[in-house]
């Protein structure tokens, strides 16, 4: 072994924090192998290195013998007294048999298993250290690509976020800073894998219990939390102690806190709601800043019937139904959002008995008084007093002489007063 593996002993002990036993370990198994090819299959053969020197010398147990007939087992008796004078026939020695230019061979066997035991030590250090750090946030700079997957340095180690991880309205460039969530740490066929994510819902409640003392402290408990990456979250909070306010310590003085966890995520929108047992409660804070007419729980389906005025529905709903969707996960409930229309049969209603009204007034039928009103006739005193009998005529279709007999009958409950002039 020359000293150049000597000295990548020592920058690998050092830099890598690889001991240098283990190193010198995994050589010394290789070594060993290549000594068998080249010495031969010798019985009980091994290798010797010298930590300091380098030097390699290979060893093999033969056996004492008058006569040699198997060089590979056997030592004849005139050579075995060279290393050790009182030897007898039949005994085992252990002699050197390192073969000539040994050392060339040996030196490129040793660095080759060095290099494959660092890369097998680094595995084996990357799962030690990550195997428990998952659920954590992790920064790193992007190195590479491969496909659409996202190679991040993290260091000495690299981690892997899959394209499933990533936000899609996020741009990655060689060279960005970023931080992500350890998904998990995954020891496959190549080695260890750190699979990092900045899409998973749990990045934002990492963000939150570094962001909120609070919630770090466990005085404010995140409940749960919906999440579209990189458009929408909502994330319920919650605290035991009247005293907290937790949507307010979430926001921070004068939304400090939210900005900075905002700004990390790409401006994303981020609902904060105060979550609430009472699941007609926490439905109604979930769809804010929509105003609820009404809400109707079904508990046997999980179902909730949501009730909005007609300038509310879009809002309710959220751009692609956005609002909607991510209340349904926030809560465990299938959420139903559709148009009050109450409001509306009550004024049909009323229309309907005006109009009736209307149409007794003139002695006519409710048919021909809708069709008055479509035109603009629409109260006693407009055909009374703004209307002819041929203007009456030409708009039902009508001889004159029963046109005539309306417009009167308009002038005599005009006559009555006021009150029997309102429109319908």
């Amino acid at each position: 072994m020359n000293s150049d593996i000597l000295a990548g002993l020592d920058f690998f002990e050092r830099e890598k924090g690889i001991k240098r036993d283990v190193l010198l370990e995994a050589i010394n198994t290789a070594v060993l192998t290549a000594a068998r090819k080249a010495v031969g299959p010798a019985r009980d053969l091994r290798v010797e290195i010298d930590a300091k020197t380098g030097e390699i010398k290979a060893y093999a147990k033969l056996t004492v013998a008058e006569k040699v007939e198997n060089k590979h087992d056997e030592i004849s008796f005139k050579t075995a007294k060279m290393f050790k004078s009182d030897i007898q026939i039949g005994e085992d020695i252990e002699v050197p048999v390192t073969p000539k230019d040994f050392g060339r061979i040996a030196a490129q066997t040793a660095k080759q298993a060095m290099m494959q035991r660092i890369r097998q030590a680094e595995k084996e250090m990357i799962y030690d250290e990550f195997k428990d750090r998952a659920g954590e946030i992790v920064s790193g700079t992007v190195r590479r690509f491969d496909r659409s997957d996202v190679i991040v340095d993290l260091g000495k180690f690299e981690a892997l976020m899959p394209n499933r991880e990533r936000v899609q309205t996020e741009d990655y460039n060689i060279g960005d800073r970023l931080r992500a969530y350890v998904v998990a740490v995954e020891n496959g066929a190549r080695g260890p894998e750190i699979i990092i994510s900045r899409s998973h819902p749990n990045f934002v409640r990492r963000l939150f219990e570094m962001e909120v003392s609070e919630i770090n402290d466990r005085t404010v408990e995140i409940k749960g939390i919906a999440r579209e990456a990189g458009y929408r979250t909502k994330i319920a909070v919650f605290s035991a102690n009247e005293k907290v306010d937790p949507v307010g310590a979430c926001v921070g003085m004068r939304g400090a806190r939210v900005k900075n966890i905002v700004r990390e995520l790409n401006n994303e929108k981020v609902d904060i709601i105060r979550w609430s047992a009472d699941m007609k409660e926490l439905v109604l804070e979930a769809l804010k800043p929509a105003k609820v007419k009404s809400v109707t729980l079904d508990e046997a389906k999980k179902t909730v019937l949501i009730k909005v005025d007609e300038d509310q529905l879009s809002l309710a709903i959220g751009k692609r139904g956005q609002n909607a969707r991510l209340t349904s996960r926030l809560t465990g409930w299938d959420i139903n959002i559709e148009q009050d229309k109450s409001a509306e049969k009550i004024f049909e209603g009323k229309k309907e008995s005006a109009a009736l009204t209307f149409a007794e007034a003139l002695k006519v039928t409710p048919e021909v008084a809708a069709k008055l009103v479509g035109v603009g006739m629409n109260s006693v005193e407009t055909i009374a007093t703004g209307s002819a009998p041929q203007d009456i005529a030409d708009v039902l279709g009508i001889e004159l002489a029963e046109a005539t007999a309306i417009h009167e009958a308009a002038r005599q409950e005009y006559e009555k007063g006021p009150a029997a002039a309102k429109q319908p």
